[in-house]
């Protein structure tokens, strides 16, 4: 896992993007229902898509039977290949696809991407945009279940590497191989930000 310096931050609400279908790796499932049991018992709310199925669904019906908050958003136009998730503590139906996206990052203190496809890439990168722009400076960390991630990972080392980045995309990103990954850096985020409020 590749350490992440500036996480420290309370997260009590946590985006999370990813598939709608399931994938064909069951890690890929299994890692989904280990991050949603971790984020309903630490009571942090999660912000999701709004889907009842695949990944999305997996990850908010894990919320919810640990006792979490979930917030839904979904655009009209997904309502039928996604199936909207009936329930969860919030569902919000928007617009378009940016209106959704925008909500998502407006309510999140950080976000997690998940396995998925070209909306979940959309979402990743239009995110890490907003970052670079300074419009948010909100902390993104890649799930990289059984190295789905990788080629990506890749990529993206490549387009630094041709100097057509910004910034170091490292203390933008942080990869993580395990929800337990995550966790680790959610709660030692947290436990700094206690540190500082004492300090202060």
């Amino acid at each position: 896992m590749q350490c992440l310096k500036a996480l420290q931050m309370n997260v009590t609400s946590l985006a999370v993007f990813c598939g709608s279908q399931p994938g064909s790796n069951p890690l890929f499932y299994q890692h989904a229902r280990e991050l949603g049991e971790y984020i309903g018992k630490r009571k942090i709310t999660l912000i999701y898509g709004g889907g009842r199925k695949g990944l999305m669904g997996a990850i908010a019906d894990a919320v919810m039977q640990n006792s979490g908050k979930v917030t839904g958003i979904i655009p009209e136009l997904l309502i039928g290949w996604e199936s909207q998730h009936v329930g969860i503590t919030d569902l919000q139906v928007v617009s378009d696809m940016h209106s959704r996206k925008k909500i998502m990052y407006d309510l999140c203190d950080a976000a997690v991407i998940l396995p998925g496809g070209n909306g979940t890439l959309d979402e990743m990168f239009e995110m890490i945009t907003w970052n670079t722009l300074k419009i948010h400076n909100k902390k993104i960390i890649i799930l990289n279940s059984a190295g789905f991630y990788n080629h990506l990972i890749k990529h993206i080392e490549h387009m630094q590497e041709c100097n057509f980045l910004y910034e170091n995309w490292k203390e933008r990103i942080l990869i993580a191989d395990s929800p337990s990954d995550v966790i680790s850096v959610l709660d030692e985020g947290k436990n700094q930000n206690q540190l500082s409020k004492q300090e202060v």
